[in-house]
């Protein structure tokens, strides 16, 4: 039983981390983060962000069948399951903001 939902929470967050495109729609951000704030968010920051994109896409999987009744799902997605996924995965590292490099976004759309 516990193995099973285990599979569809790492199946759910897996389409989650999929179905928004970061490369195409991010934001350039110009900042420039010291070592101390690359290793504080490398270290501490990161995993708990993907600790709380996990709970998160467990919460949404628990309340989604209520959120869709009240017809608030993809508002819950976005709060609960893509802002963590985007501040894990779609931040510079050491950065504040969500977003890229100038450099990283002129690449992707080229």
């Amino acid at each position: 039983m516990t193995r099973k939902i285990s599979r569809t929470l790492v199946a759910t967050v897996a389409a989650c981390l999929l179905a928004f495109s970061s490369l195409g729609h991010a934001r350039a951000v110009d900042e420039s983060p010291s070592a101390l704030a690359m290793t504080t968010d490398a270290v501490l920051l990161r995993p708990a962000l993907l600790a709380t994109t996990i709970v998160g896409s467990a919460v949404y999987l628990v309340s989604l069948p209520f959120s869709a009744l009240g017809g608030n799902a993809g508002e819950a997605g976005e709060v609960l399951v893509v802002g963590p996924a985007k501040a894990t995965f779609v931040r510079c590292l050491g950065c504040s903001r969500t977003g890229r490099k100038p450099q990283t976004v002129e690449q992707s759309n080229n």
